[in-house]
């Protein structure tokens, strides 16, 4: 097999980076103000790093829940907008933000009654350093706070997807880089104390958060309804919120299951981070040091998946076929050896970033290697992350639940489960046996890619209007 079918020319890569280095910036930005800011909570002590720690694993689940619910909508976005649609972009709009303020109540809910049990969950004797009780109260005290702002940001990932999938990605890079700028600033203020305010610790952290939440829905806001000539759909977006029910339902049905994916995935991750948390608080403190930075890292394939998502889509809605087949294996070359680049980025500074945290040699030897073990594991997953964007443009969103929920249950976390619970082995090969039978996914990705029935249009030019 030719290695040029992998290969494009100097247009091709052009036209990938054009949509994919915002996005890049905007996530990259956003992930190197989390780790400052991680990094500020980290030296206020084990307790509260692993107390947000544990927090934001359930915020995590809630972040992903409002993808998911942007992302069923945002398959025929995507190609409403390559058929030339304006009306079904402004339908699927008024869908994805019906369902995030839905979703955004609810979150509210859930975490703001269940706060005590659900921290509880992580918190487990067996640590050579850490007090539990007081682990527990700065995680209430941060989630507390935090609620505020899960509507703005539920309502901003609507405006901020709707405006990359019509292909404007560079407002919502500016929108996420003030917000950041936002949250770094207050962050310094709010949780150490400077220019004559009080410490507010973890509290702190939280109110800077909230705050860069409303920032960037302003500027979103603001911006995309004084510029209606670039975000069409806004016009007469709130006339009405009217949305055919043909559409309804095929978003709905598309759409569940992506949102069920999102779910169920997100809880797997956080109930596979519960397991290792039965080692002891010192195993949440490295896991949180290793999570920060590898969300970091991995910036470079994550916006390459979310780009395929958007590039494949747009060619799948103009009944340009084989071109999104050619441009899917291309893009997905370059995503794998992007990652194999920040892979040896992420090893090579495992000896040093733990030392940048204010915890016990423990909790930085273990956090350490579990860099070393994410980044063997970087390559794998970026195939595979590649794999699930390109199942999903093609609307094979069942076949991504699959691929992406079901087997974290039925693969990963048994494992996880039996290691934690029914033996006695180090957190180390706990770590490492988890990581690689979640990493080993590339396989079934590469088998269901391979079949080519994932390349579907999905939208016709009268469809809209039903």
């Amino acid at each position: 097999m030719s290695i040029k079918k992998y290969i494009g020319d100097r247009k091709f890569y052009r036209s990938v980076l054009a949509i994919a280095v915002p996005i890049m910036i905007q996530n990259g930005f956003t992930n190197l103000v989390n780790l400052l800011d991680n990094i500020m909570v980290g030296r206020l002590g084990t307790e509260s790093m692993s107390g947000v720690s544990i927090v934001n694993q359930f915020i995590f689940i809630f972040n992903l829940l409002i993808f998911g619910a942007v992302s069923a909508a945002g398959i025929f976005t995507s190609q409403y907008h390559g058929l030339g649609d304006e009306e079904g972009v402004r339908h699927t709009f008024r869908f994805k933000l019906l369902i995030n303020l839905t979703v955004g109540i609810l979150g509210i809910l859930v975490f703001g009654l269940f706060d005590d049990g659900l921290i509880n969950l992580f918190l487990h004797e067996g640590s050579a350093e850490g007090d539990l009780v007081l682990t527990l109260s700065e995680g209430k005290r941060y989630l507390a706070v935090m609620l505020v702002g899960f509507l703005p940001y539920a309502v901003s990932q609507v405006y901020a997807s709707t405006m990359r999938e019509v292909g404007q990605t560079v407002l919502p890079m500016i929108a996420s880089i003030a917000a950041v700028v936002t949250n770094f600033v207050l962050n310094c203020v709010l949780i150490f104390g400077m220019f004559g305010m009080p410490a507010f610790g973890v509290a702190g952290a939280a109110a800077a958060t909230v705050a860069s939440r409303f920032a960037e829905l302003a500027i979103l806001v603001i911006w995309g309804h004084r510029h209606t000539d670039r975000c069409k759909f806004l016009v007469g977006a709130y006339r009405s919120m009217r949305i055919p029910k043909a559409l309804m339902g095929r978003i709905a049905l598309k759409g569940l299951p992506l949102m069920v994916n999102e779910l169920f995935w997100s809880l797997s991750v956080t109930m596979r981070n519960q397991c290792y948390s039965t080692r002891g608080l010192d195993v949440v403190a490295a896991q949180n040091i290793n999570s920060t930075i590898e969300n970091l890292v991995s910036v470079v394939y994550m916006a390459l998946g979310t780009s395929i998502s958007i590039v494949v889509g747009n060619l799948l809605g103009a009944g340009r076929i084989e071109e999104a087949k050619d441009a899917d294996r291309k893009m997905m070359a370059f995503s794998v050896t992007c990652a194999l680049l920040m892979a040896g980025i992420l090893a090579a500074i495992s000896p040093l970033f733990p030392r940048m945290y204010n915890t016990g040699d423990a909790v930085r030897e273990l956090a350490g290697f579990m860099m070393i073990v994410t980044a063997v594991a970087t390559p794998f997953r970026s195939f595979a992350h590649a794999a699930y964007f390109t199942l999903r443009s093609g609307g094979k969103v069942m076949i991504t639940l699959l691929f992406d929920s079901v087997y974290m249950w039925v693969i990963v976390m048994p494992v996880a489960f039996v290691l934690a619970h029914f033996t006695t082995v180090s957190i180390h090969w706990m770590f490492i046996l988890c990581q690689g039978v979640e990493s080993a996914k590339f396989l079934l990705g590469a088998a269901l890619l391979k079949r080519g029935s994932w390349a579907t249009q999905l939208v016709k030019k009268e469809e809209s209007a039903v």
